[in-house]
């Protein structure tokens, strides 16, 4: 039998992200992807993988897996959760492990992912990827649309992920140190591109509000709930491309951050603009959570991007083994041939 992990349970939705499917809404198709790539690179430079490679992403309530291979490792990142590796279906209790480490698992051996806690979503990354047809060139699953990932849709219970490794390398197990994924205090945008929609009142409720992420926030875009934001010359406009970040404003006066899944196009005016490099933090917070902007300059912008991308491209660094201290290991990290993989993503 190929090897695969199989899905006892799903969680309440885990699906299978990359970094993507860029260059196809000029015909209407999501870019999907990780909500938080930050986690999803991390998880997989602790798997050894490139860091595009497919990987789970988990929302707020894990699953449990079976191995079905020799043996197989994982890793985590993201999301503090309750992982529990049990020694087959059938058993009660198991071992409870953190995250931001990898694993190697047996055949008939369970990992079970409880509840979330500090982030919505967590990433499993599997040594060698899954066996996945990719879509457009990714395997990120748009659900809306019924493609990518595992048949176009979350997880379900007695699905079979087919893996494209059956066995796991030979080598220690890894943590990765020092990754800080805790949020800002304000959420830095570019105003606009619709400003000339709102009220300077509008404007100023906005930078000076306060909100909270509500509940009918889901992958396509983050629904805040807060001081009501006045238009200016209504709220519907001719509908123009919708950029990562984009927060449309509909009738209602409350601000939506559109996120992985957002539509390609949108008819309502556009406050503001979410920074690339605090888009990560910003998808990962859970609902409940509190939610403040400050406006930024296009240079600023620019410059928070490239510190972004060197913190991405500076993982292999942070990884060291089980048990041992960063500086302990450190001399030995470039024998490891970890960093070209990163550094090769963003050429």
């Amino acid at each position: 039998m190929s090897p695969a992990l199989r899905v006892l349970a799903p969680g309440l939705l885990t699906t299978v992200q990359d970094l993507g499917r860029s260059g196809y809404q000029h015909l209407g198709i999501a870019v999907s992807g990780a909500l938080d790539p930050v986690s999803l690179q991390a998880a997989n430079a602790l798997a050894g993988n490139p860091p595009g490679t497919g990987a789970l992403e988990v929302a707020y309530l894990g699953p449990t897996l079976a191995i079905d291979a020799d043996d197989v490792r994982l890793a985590f990142a993201g999301a503090h959760a309750a992982i529990e590796v049990l020694a087959g279906e059938n058993v009660a209790t198991g071992t409870r492990i953190e995250g931001m480490r990898s694993i190697r698992l047996q055949r008939g051996e369970v990992v079970r992912i409880g509840s979330l806690s500090g982030a919505n979503v967590l990433y499993v990354a599997v040594e060698g990827g899954f066996d996945i047809r990719p879509v457009l060139g990714s395997v990120s699953t748009y659900i809306r649309g019924g493609f990518g990932g595992w048949q176009g849709r979350a997880l379900a219970a007695d699905d079979r992920l087919p893996l494209l490794r059956d066995r796991a390398t030979e080598r220690d197990e890894w943590r990765l140190d020092g990754l800080d994924l805790r949020p800002s205090a304000r959420f830095r945008v570019i105003p606009g591109p619709q400003t000339d929609y709102f009220s300077e009142r509008g404007a100023a409720t906005f930078f000076g509000g306060e909100y909270v992420v509500s509940a009918g926030s889901d992958r396509m875009g983050m629904r805040l709930a807060g001081p009501a934001i006045a238009h200016a010359r209504g709220f519907n406009i001719t509908s123009d491309g919708i950029a990562p970040g984009s927060i449309q404003v509909a009738g209602n006066g409350q601000p939506i951050v559109l996120l992985a899944d957002r539509q390609t196009t949108g008819g309502y005016p556009k406050i503001a603009t979410v920074i690339s490099a605090d888009l990560p933090a910003l998808s990962r917070l859970p609902i409940g959570a509190k939610i403040a902007f400050e406006a930024v300059t296009l240079e600023a912008a620019a410059a928070a991007r490239r510190t972004l991308l060197a913190e991405i491209a500076g993982l292999p660094g942070r990884i060291v083994p089980l048990g041992r201290s960063r500086a302990f290991v450190e001399p030995r990290l470039m024998d490891r041939n970890l960093i070209s993989g990163v550094v090769d993503a963003h050429a």
